[in-house]
């Protein structure tokens, strides 16, 4: 018999707010290891996956899993960002440009569509494959190449060079990207909005630590 994973306590509405807000973060730093070092935390890449994956969730926690530390990665993060801690700055560029994205997604009803009905068929091939297998990815890349990519407004991705261009990389890329911006919504669908984070950075950050007095 399988154990039962561990939950976390309900969330408020701060709580979801700033852990939705750490699903961004997380891409952007995975995003950031992958274009330096070809690599990135195990989990964290596949908290994203499962988080674009699933697209009907019965919950809020189910998103990333039932449990914050899927998030850890994303939480530590944005605990520094809001703490006016040394952090690289590629990161708060991609997080920021991925909620960018988010916003203009919102005002393209169609794109929605679009991305809502192919990521129904990518859904079905993780079914087949799991999650995380390479043809899971490419579609997702693909996916992302197809509809946000196209926007006036792009994310330019900096890094080391033979590592972006090397074989399935740009497809992990794009995927990080893709979970980035279905974090964004799903913080916009919580109440966030971009001029409060000058407003509210310590209620985020204890909203981010009171997760682990639970």
């Amino acid at each position: 018999m399988n154990p039962t994973p561990i939950q976390s306590a309900p969330l408020d509405a701060n709580g979801r707010q700033a852990l939705a807000l750490a699903g961004v973060f997380q891409a952007a730093t995975v995003v950031d290891q992958l274009a330096r070092t070809g690599q990135c935390d195990e989990r964290a890449w596949n908290t994203l996956v499962r988080a674009t994956l699933e697209t009907n969730p019965p919950t809020f926690e189910s998103i990333y899993g039932g449990h914050h530390n899927n998030l850890r990665q994303g939480i530590d993060t944005l605990v520094a960002v809001m703490s006016r801690q040394q952090t690289e700055p590629a990161v708060m560029r991609y997080a920021f440009s991925m909620v960018l994205l988010m916003q203009k997604l919102r005002k393209d009803d169609a794109m929605m569509r679009t991305l809502g009905e192919r990521l129904g068929r990518v859904q079905a091939q993780a079914e087949r494959f799991g999650d995380t297998h390479e043809n899971v990815i490419a579609s997702l890349g693909e996916l992302y190449q197809e509809t946000l990519s196209t926007f006036r407004y792009r994310i330019v991705v900096q890094g080391e060079p033979s590592l972006l261009q090397s074989r399935m990389m740009p497809e992990r890329i794009r995927t990080a990207l893709l979970g980035g911006v279905r974090f964004a919504l799903l913080w916009h669908q919580q109440g966030g909005r971009r001029w409060r984070l000058i407003f509210q950075r310590g209620a985020i950050k204890r909203a981010l630590r009171g997760l682990d007095e639970h």
